[in-house]
């Protein structure tokens, strides 16, 4: 594996091991601010990995896929990284603190706008990561050393078309609780 592949590893890793830090911080030690500025550093991992990219392509590296994964993940992680903090801080707070409320399940309308309001999210982190992808193959400005990063586009583009798909399907098919179901029968 590449230099670049295991940066994403460790980005990834890091960015969980930061967060699993700062809610422990937060709750276990009572550190509030501390956990807090814990939390505050996932930022700097997206960071540290658009530079180590920028490096390795700046040095002559052939764009790879690995190097379009990584302007995937800052996108996503810039749009998605907020609510995966707050959806790890509520399931902390109730499974390993037993304080707070449990995590409610969403079902039917209440779970079709949620995933869409999702699909909205993953279009932003979508516009994000190509405007990453797109700004790495106009400045390499050479067709045989970024013809990945196109590839990796038009797979992210399709995976986003299934995604709004599921999405209007949701509205058309809500997902109903099975529970309920089963004590109304």
């Amino acid at each position: 594996m590449s230099f670049i592949t295991w940066m994403i590893i460790g980005c990834e890793i890091g960015f969980w091991i930061v967060i699993l830090l700062g809610l422990i911080v937060r709750y276990i030690f009572k550190q509030k601010k501390l956990g807090l500025m814990l939390l505050a550093l996932t930022p700097l991992i997206d960071l540290l990995l658009l530079i180590i990219t920028s490096i390795d392509l700046y040095q002559g590296a052939v764009a790879s896929t690995v190097h379009g994964i990584a302007a995937i993940y800052i996108g996503v992680s810039i749009v998605f990284g907020k609510s995966m903090i707050k959806w790890a801080d509520q399931r902390f707070q109730y499974y390993v603190m037993k304080e707070g409320t449990k995590p409610e399940k969403r079902y039917g309308m209440e779970y079709a706008i949620h995933y869409f309001k999702g699909w909205l999210k993953h279009l932003l982190s979508y516009l994000i990561g190509n405007g990453l992808i797109f700004a790495m193959i106009y400045f390499i400005n050479d067709s045989s050393r970024t013809q990945a990063l196109f590839s990796l586009m038009m797979i992210w583009s399709v995976v986003l078309v299934i995604d709004l798909i599921i999405s209007v399907s949701n509205f058309i098919w809500p997902k109903k609780d099975e529970k309920r179901v089963v004590k109304q029968s």
